[in-house]
């Protein structure tokens, strides 16, 4: 198993990445839940839930052919950390409007609580994830 800490790892895809892995997973337990919202919501809170959380796994993907320019995977990788954030708020929203009971909203807060430190982390370590040129 790769470790995000420890980019020396063979990574070759972003599908390696354990990071990208969690996310995609608790992706599509959110979208499995959300299945039952009510369909009022079709159009705003199940859409925007299922957008930002799909949105982290998306900007993930992108960060990782960006390697090559310092400052455009740093982006990335701060827009997949912006959409984490954002999923959070609409699970917030979920439990607010009763479609989701708070045991389950915190397991997946703290999902994204992780996603997100191994975002920052792999931001404030960027360095280590560049593709050098042959004349650095």
């Amino acid at each position: 198993m790769t470790d995000e800490h420890s980019p020396r790892a063979k990574i070759r895809n972003h599908y390696d990445l354990d990071v990208y892995r969690q996310a995609m997973d608790v992706a599509m337990k959110l979208f499995e839940l959300s299945q039952g919202f009510p369909k009022e919501e079709r159009y705003s809170l199940t859409d925007q839930l299922r957008r930002s959380s799909r949105s982290v796994c998306a900007n993930l993907a992108e960060a990782w052919r960006k390697r090559r320019y310092e400052a455009h995977f740093i982006a990335k990788l701060s827009d997949a950390e912006t959409e984490a954030t954002e999923t959070q708020v609409w699970i917030e929203f979920a439990v607010k409007c009763r479609y989701l009971d708070r045991d389950t909203a915190t397991s997946f807060y703290q999902s994204y609580d992780q996603i997100i430190s191994t975002l920052v982390g792999m931001i404030h370590h960027s360095d280590t994830w560049i593709i050098r040129q042959p004349n650095d």
